[in-house]
């Protein structure tokens, strides 16, 4: 005898559904990258500055370039998953190319190496991350959407406190306790940053499938396989939503300079580099431990609103870098940062998901990524320039770079919530 149907009435509440396999897999490698990463990027502004000799204006260069260069390659990669309907390999493919750059640090001595490398990595990330936050958004329905999101972001950053976590050992280990990077302590860094690599490239090949390219129709579509024309991607489909949202983002971005200037501020304002490490290893655990919650909180109130929230928090933390004197001023406002990052990350690519066609998701985070991405370079370029000049002339200080972000951070905001559109999610969103 059949089973009668479940129950649907105002009384019952249907389960939610089971993320998908594809949003664990994703978060795996994005785990295992970071653990790579992460043992390298916080130490890499200190091996330009203490080992090579480079100057703040410079270090700015090597991180703009390293990002502005793979720009148009994140606009055309996400192109290309939507034209293919295919965002598993094109994936796979950045995540291999940024796991072969690791080894060239090895050989580099100039700054010009290091900022070919950069290169490199970025190329990588530049290949893989339309296509695989595509690939998160269509194996998502719209309510769960903030949660994968946030999820895949908390692995990420999980992954960058055992990546900190092992650079500490290393350092210890290598040169003990003194303020100054040594050469040797970065290669064996290097060293030990290839396993995960290229263990994070294995799980997303044998983990991960695609969904809407070999016959399956996507999570939120509900769907024949017929319903899924193959799309002819263009950024003027993408609608004014999505237009607003990243004019209001450049803008943010223009402010936001690299990270290795909070790592230089830290140094400047006193701490060793073994204080700096665990520094960052509080922050990431701050940035994991806030991004599955903010996540879920953006599936429940308007994305853009956690979105400006967390850029109003970035002017206030920002603001106080500026004015930091200490090392335990600094120390506050990096787990401050750790919670603007974790608000942003998941809910700004939800609210992407939420503004474009299914159809076209590739090109708009591929479109979104890139316009970040090319205002990156002028923004690490002005934070160098202020802080320390350039030409002869010798700039505002190193309060300053600080100052002009957290007021790109206020007008941003502003802008975001006059201008974006978003509502609550429903699950027919």
């Amino acid at each position: 005898m059949n089973k009668p149907p479940a129950a649907t009435g105002p009384g019952s509440a249907s389960p939610k559904p089971r993320l998908h396999r594809n949003v664990w897999a994703a978060s795996g490698t994005s785990f295992l990258t970071d653990v790579s990463s992460e043992m390298l990027l916080n130490v890499l502004p200190l091996f330009l500055s203490n080992v090579l000799g480079v100057r703040i204006w410079a270090v700015g260069v090597v991180e703009g370039l390293a990002d502005a260069s793979a720009s148009i390659l994140k606009l055309y990669s996400g192109w290309l998953s939507d034209r293919l309907q295919t965002r598993k390999w094109p994936a796979v493919a950045g995540y291999a190319i940024s796991a072969l750059a690791k080894p060239f640090y090895l050989l580099a001595a100039t700054w010009g190496a290091i900022a070919a490398i950069r290169v490199g990595d970025r190329v990588g990330k530049g290949v893989r991350t339309a296509p695989r936050d595509a690939l998160l958004a269509d194996s998502t329905p719209p309510e769960r959407r903030g949660l994968a999101f946030g999820l895949h972001r908390a692995a990420d950053t999980a992954g960058a406190v055992i990546g900190i976590a092992v650079s500490i050992l290393v350092v210890q280990q290598v040169q003990g306790g003194g303020a100054l990077l040594e050469a040797g302590t970065f290669r064996n860094l290097v060293l030990w940053s290839l396993v995960p690599a290229f263990l994070g490239v294995v799980v997303l090949a044998v983990g991960a499938r695609d969904v809407g390219a070999k016959g399956e129709a996507r999570a939120d579509q509900g769907g024949s396989p017929a319903d899924v024309s193959r799309p002819r991607p263009s950024l003027r489909g993408l609608g004014r939503g999505f237009a607003a949202f990243v004019v209001c983002s450049v803008i943010f971005e223009l402010g936001n300079s690299a990270d290795a200037f909070l790592v230089l501020r830290a140094q400047e304002r006193g701490l060793s580099v073994i204080g700096i490490l665990w520094l960052l290893l509080a922050f990431n655990v701050v940035y994991t431990l806030v991004s599955t919650p903010a996540g879920a909180l953006a599936d429940r109130i308007p994305r853009k609103r956690v979105v400006a929230a967390a850029w109003g928090l970035y002017a206030l933390v920002y603001l106080g870098f500026a004015l930091a004197d200490t090392a335990v001023h600094v120390t506050v406002l990096y787990l401050l940062y750790g919670c603007y990052q974790g608000l942003a990350a998941g809910a700004a690519k939800a609210l992407v998901a939420d503004l474009v066609p299914t159809v076209q998701r590739g090109t708009a985070y591929g479109g979104y990524a890139a316009a970040i991405g090319l205002a990156t370079l002028p923004a690490s370029v002005l934070a160098g320039v202020l802080w320390e000049g350039l030409f002869g002339w010798q700039g505002l200080g190193p309060a300053a770079p600080f100052v002009f972000g957290a007021a790109m951070a206020g007008v941003a905001a502003v802008l975001l919530l006059a201008t974006v559109p978003g509502g609550r999610v429903t699950p027919a969103d």
